[in-house]
């Protein structure tokens, strides 16, 4: 004898030991909370040079950005941002502090970039980069970054870089001086 799955259905409510609307379960009451994703990254540097990736994926395909993506479960930031250095630019880092936390509201999202070091020069782009380079500051080609949070890691990086010890940085879009 065969029952019939249960097909899920959610209605938007107040649970019982809350106090904002989320998707609930209309058989069994499951809460399905939609958190925010949580991005960590690195800004990455050889000598002189920091590491700039060229997208190959969407969200702005074609243009550079920091080695940086989603936690994994059961990761820590450190290693999520090694990972994502090693998938992105085939970069191997040794973390050396936080460097800045950025909410980005409009999308859920809270980034925890780095500060890092390569351990070795070797680079080359992973499946979701067209290319990766080492630019000097003045050589980083400022109007094809990919999103404005790669621009504030690049600033508070530049403003800590003598710095062997320093608090987070912070940033939100909806700061009143975040567009630029």
């Amino acid at each position: 004898m065969t029952s019939d799955p249960i097909n899920p259905s959610f209605s938007i409510r107040v649970p019982e030991t809350d106090d904002m609307e989320r998707e609930i379960c209309d058989h069994c009451g499951f809460v399905n909370y939609d958190n925010p994703k949580i991005v960590v990254g690195s800004v990455a540097t050889w000598e002189d040079r920091i590491l700039l990736c060229r997208r190959a994926i969407d969200p702005r395909d074609g243009y550079w950005t920091l080695p940086a993506g989603y936690l994994e479960h059961n990761e820590s930031p450190e290693a999520g941002a090694r990972r994502e250095a090693w998938e992105e630019a085939r970069a191997r880092l040794r973390i050396e502090q936080l460097l800045a936390t950025y909410s980005i509201t409009r999308i859920s999202q809270v980034q925890l970039i780095y500060r890092a070091k390569l351990k070795t020069a070797e680079i080359a782009a992973g499946i979701e980069s067209r290319e990766v380079h080492l630019f000097r500051w003045e050589a980083i080609p400022w109007d094809q970054i990919a999103f404005p949070s790669v621009i504030w890691a690049l600033e508070h990086f530049r403003e800590t870089m003598s710095q062997s010890d320093f608090p987070p940085r912070s940033r939100s879009d909806t700061d009143e001086n975040a567009a630029k």
